[in-house]
């Protein structure tokens, strides 16, 4: 019993507009704007740059799914090439960052489900705890199905997702081509506004890439792509500019309706949006909404799980996260990851969530990048399918360092030193896993109980089979 590479060219483009498309492009404006001192040219310019940045450090993450294709790469390459020390640490990254994003998105979803009934009023938070616990529970049982019944679902509810980003995007252009004076108005002389700073700039950037994350779903379960080589970039080059495209259409409609104040002043920008278009549909963008954001939770959970599974399989957490039932699916660290996000279903800031978890994404990203180099040094020779061009790698790190860094210096705030202390007290969390004993009667026994209650068995061992030779982009597509 194995994972499954059953994930083809078709469904590997569908699994990577499903993440990319979530709660970001209906979140992320508010935050983007408002760090951008309200400019509308500097926020549209923004998102048209967090699509490049997101481009080229998708591009130099997929050498890793196509180097070692295999379920959670990005972790074995860390422990490949810098170790198992800096592997645990990413491992302690995503197993907060992982179930918070869930978490947060569940949310946003009973946020949109609920507020069209509460016209006059903020929405209690106790439906909206209880609709989110019900929906995570429901998508975590879906992924214990397997990842072609998650790909599957993923297929029917793209559907809904394009139909009303698409929806938003041409209304915006109807109101802009009518010439309306209101509508326009606030297009006219966009430059002549207040600039933001360079501390702003970073935070902005950080808004837009949370819209955008998701974009290494397909290096993540890499040992169940066919064809990993050619598929991945393939789908990463043709997905991403096209997601670029309707973010920068969607903001442009929701900037024709909107004024700046009442972007940042809404939890619900896509909401608010359709109260001014069509006040009667509100609930319709909410429900359609909702749907999308829940394929974006069903890629996450699938995500993370075959995060938890590879680091089972090498010894960093216990086996049973390992063990598969007879969907081939990681039922045990599904739930894991699903008891953990419950946990997290709190009241929270999401614009500050989405700051902080950026920047630990983009500490892991450069990382990942400095690996990247080292193993191109050490090993020169080790077959690469897909090899990336150095600039891309050094415009990743650079890209890193700038939005790590930047806010740090220009607007130090007490924050940053928790969540770096946060991030290097996984180098604790690694010493204190390297002396303990996990192969205890006790914990034997406990694992043979897990594996009986859910039904699941250990993985044979898979020869990754890795094609020889190399390819740049131009070359994969010719």
């Amino acid at each position: 019993m194995q994972l499954l590479r059953s994930i083809g060219f078709f469904h590997g483009n569908i699994l990577l507009f499903c993440v990319t498309t979530g709660a970001g492009i209906f979140v992320s404006p508010k935050g983007v704007l408002k760090y951008s001192s309200l400019n509308i040219a500097v926020s549209l310019s923004i998102w048209a740059a967090c699509a490049v940045l997101t481009i080229i450090s998708a591009l130099s993450l997929a050498e890793l799914g196509t180097t070692f294709p295999r379920s959670g790469a990005p972790y074995y390459f860390l422990k490949r090439s810098l170790g198992s020390s800096v592997a645990f640490l990413s491992l302690w990254i995503k197993f907060f960052i992982y179930p918070l994003g869930i978490a947060t998105q569940s949310l946003i979803i009973s946020t949109y489900i609920i507020q069209p009934f509460y016209t006059r009023c903020p929405a209690p938070e106790l439906p909206k705890k209880c609709l989110a616990l019900a929906i995570l529970w429901s998508l975590g049982l879906l992924n214990t199905r397997g990842v072609l019944t998650v790909a599957w679902f993923q297929t029917i509810s793209v559907l809904m997702k394009i139909t009303i980003l698409c929806f938003i995007s041409l209304t915006g252009i109807v109101l802009l081509g009518t010439g309306k004076k209101e509508n326009v108005a606030k297009f006219e002389n966009s430059f002549d506004a207040e600039l933001p700073g360079a501390s702003q700039i970073a935070e902005a950037l950080l808004q837009g890439l949370f819209a955008y994350s998701g974009t290494s779903i397909l290096i993540n379960i890499a040992g169940e792509i066919k064809n990993p080589g050619e598929n991945i970039p393939k789908a990463l080059i043709t997905v991403l500019p096209m997601v670029a495209v309707v973010y920068i259409l969607v903001n442009i409609s929701y900037l024709a309706v909107l004024t700046p104040q009442e972007i940042i002043s809404a939890d619900a920008v896509a909401v608010t949006w359709m109260d001014k278009v069509i006040p009667s549909m509100q609930w319709v963008i909410s429900f359609g909404i909702s749907t999308s954001i829940v394929s974006n939770i069903c890629c996450t959970v699938l995500s993370a799980s075959r995060l938890f599974y590879t680091a089972s399989q090498e010894g960093q957490l216990p086996l049973i996260f390992s063990m598969l039932n007879n969907y081939f699916s990681p039922t045990v660290a599904i739930t894991q990851i699903i008891i953990l996000a419950s946990c997290l279903i709190i009241a929270s800031d999401l614009i500050n969530l989405i700051k902080y978890s950026g920047l630990a994404t983009w500490v892991l990203r450069g990382l990942y990048m400095i690996g990247l180099l080292k193993l191109r040094y050490q090993d020169p020779n080790l077959p690469r399918p897909y090899k990336v061009r150095l600039p891309f790698i050094f415009g990743s790190i650079a890209i890193s360092l700038f939005l790590i860094l930047t806010p740090m210096i220009h607007s130090p705030k007490v924050e940053y030193i928790y969540g770096f202390i946060f991030i290097f007290s996984g180098l604790l969390g690694y010493r204190l896993h390297v002396h303990l004993n996990q192969r205890s009667v006790c914990f034997d026994k406990i694992t043979c109980y897990l594996q009986l209650l859910f039904n699941v068995s250990p993985p044979e061992d898979q020869d990754e089979g890795i094609s020889t030779g190399k390819k740049h982009l131009e070359e994969i597509f010719l």
